[in-house]
C-alpha cells in the first residue's frame, strides 16, 4: 500500500500529533507499506529543536515542506506557519504518484483539503480524515472568531464540502464524533467514522521501575503528595478550581506544573498573587525524559474548559495512565478523559467549581493502592500502540 501522512508536526518534535503520526507511520512502514510523511521544518514550540531520533528507512520517507521557526506565542504567528505549511503541503501532495490512503491531521486545520486535490486528481485514493481538533467550532468558542460571521461561514461551508468527498473520519472520543457528524455528515453513515482514542508507546513505558528525574532533587517534595500536571496550559484549559484547591492543600502537597502554553504566564501569575508555596513551574522537558518526570509523582492532573468538549481531547491521559498515574480530571463530563475515568475507575472525574472534591482526591491518592494498578492496565488493554494500532489497520486496509 503507498500511504501518506499529513501533519505540520513529525518526530522528533514534543508534539503529541508528531508522536502520533511517527507511530502509526513506522507501524506501517514495517508492515510493508511504501509510506510518505509530509510535515513542516519548523518544530512545535519557538526555539526548541526537535530532539531525539528520526526513523527512517526502506519503507518510510520524510518530506518537509518550509516553515517559519514562529513558534505559537501569538495568533498571528500561529497562522503564518498555518499558510505556509498549507500551500507547500498541497504542492507536495499535487506532485505524489497516486497514493492509495491519504491520512490528514488537523494541524493546521483544513490541511486535508490538500488531500482532497490528491484524490481529485487521482479518484481511486482514499482520504482518512484523523481529527484532533475542530475548527471552526474551537475558535467560536473561545472567542477568536465571531460566531455565525463570515469567516466561520465560509469555514463550515469548506467542512461541509470536504466531507462529501472524505472516506473515513477518525475521532478521538464520542463528544468529537458527534460534533462533527451532527454539523457536516453528508448522509447518515457517510462519511464511515471510528473512534480511536490516542495512545503512547508501551515500549516507552515498560512495566519495570524507573528512576525519578533528577529534576526532583531541588524541589520540596518530601514528605509531599506530588500531583503533575505535564504539558500544555493552553486556552482550552480552566485552573480556578486547581488553585482554590492549591490553596486549601498546603504545604500537605506540591502542584507541580511542567510544560508551557498561552495561559502558562496567567496561571503563573495567579499563584504568586496567591502566594502558594506549593505550587511549583518548570519548562517542557524532552520527550524521552517524560517517563521519569511521572515515575517521581503520586497522580496526574488533567483539566478542561467545558468549552472545549468535542472540539479537543486531553493527550497528556496516556502517558499518565502508562506511568500507572490516578488521574485528577476537573473538567466536562463527556470527555476522553471522563469516559477513561468512569470506565476504568483510574482516578477522579470532577466538575469545575467542586474543590472539595478535588481536595478530597488529592488527599485519597495515597490510600487506594490498587488505583496505580488499574491505570497501567487500562493504558495496556486499550491505550497504548498495541491496542489502538490494530483498529486503523483496520480502516486503513478497507
Amino acid at each position: 500500500m503507498r500511504l501518506t501522512l499529513v501533519n505540520q508536526f513529525y518526530a522528533p518534535d514534543i508534539s503529541p500529533t508528531a508522536q502520533l503520526a511517527a507511530s502509526l507511520a513506522e507501524h506501517r512502514a514495517a508492515a510493508g507499506d511504501q509510506v510518505t510523511v509530509i510535515t513542516g521544518r519548523a518544530g512545535y514550540l519557538e526555539g526548541l529543536a526537535p530532539t531525539g531520533t528520526l526513523q527512517t528507512g526502506p519503507g518510510l520517507r520524510v518530506r518537509r515542506v518550509w516553515t517559519p521557526d514562529l513558534g505559537k506565542s501569538s495568533v498571528a504567528r500561529r497562522l503564518l506557519g498555518y499558510v505556509t505549511f498549507l500551500a507547500g503541503s498541497v504542492v507536495r501532495l499535487v506532485v505524489l504518484p497516486r497514493q492509495d490512503v491519504i491520512v490528514a491531521m488537523t494541524t493546521p486545520p483544513f490541511v486535508v483539503l490538500g488531500a482532497l486535490v490528491h484524490k481529485a486528481l487521482h479518484p481511486r485514493t482514499r482520504v482518512v480524515l484523523w481529527s484532533m481538533d475542530c475548527y471552526p467550532d474551537a475558535a467560536e468558542r473561545f472567542g477568536e472568531l465571531r460566531p455565525g460571521g463570515p469567516v466561520t461561514r465560509v469555514l463550515r461551508a469548506l467542512n461541509r464540502f470536504a466531507f462529501r468527498h472524505l472516506d473515513h473520519v477518525v475521532s478521538l472520543d464520542g463528544a468529537m464524533q458527534d460534533l462533527l457528524l451532527s454539523q457536516y455528515a453528508a448522509a447518515p453513515g457517510r462519511p464511515a467514522h471510528t473512534i480511536i482514542p490516542n495512545w503512547e508507546r508501551l515500549s516507552w513505558f515498560p512495566a519495570t521501575e524507573v528512576e525519578p528525574w533528577k529534576g526532583y532533587a531541588d524541589l520540596p517534595v518530601e514528605g509531599r503528595t506530588v500531583v503533575l500536571y505535564l504539558g500544555n496550559t493552553g486556552v482550552g484549559h480552566r485552573f480556578d478550581t486547581v488553585l482554590e484547591a492549591c490553596t486549601r492543600l498546603g504545604d500537605e502537597v506540591l502542584f507541580l506544573f511542567i510544560g508551557g502554553g498561552a495561559r502558562w504566564d496567567e496561571l503563573a501569575d495567579a499563584a504568586r498573587e496567591r502566594r502558594l508555596t506549593n505550587v511549583v513551574f518548570r519548562g517542557y522537558v524532552p520527550k524521552d525524559e517524560t517517563a521519569a518526570v511521572m515515575a517521581g509523582a503520586d497522580g496526574a492532573l488533567i483539566t478542561l474548559d467545558e468549552r472545549s468538549l468535542g472540539v479537543m481531547s486531553p493527550s497528556k491521559l496516556h502517558a499518565n495512565m502508562a506511568a500507572g498515574l490516578p488521574i485528577l480530571y476537573v473538567g466536562p463530563e463527556g470527555s476522553n478523559v471522563d469516559e477513561a475515568i468512569t470506565k476504568e475507575g483510574c482516578g477522579h472525574s470532577l466538575r469545575e467549581g467542586d474543590v472539595d472534591g478535588l481536595v478530597a482526591a488529592v488527599r485519597a491518592l495515597r490510600s487506594d493502592s490498587d488505583i496505580h494498578a488499574r491505570s497501567r492496565r487500562a493504558f495496556v488493554e486499550h491505550y497504548s500502540d498495541e491496542a489502538a494500532l490494530p483498529r486503523w489497520d483496520a480502516i486503513l486496509e478497507g
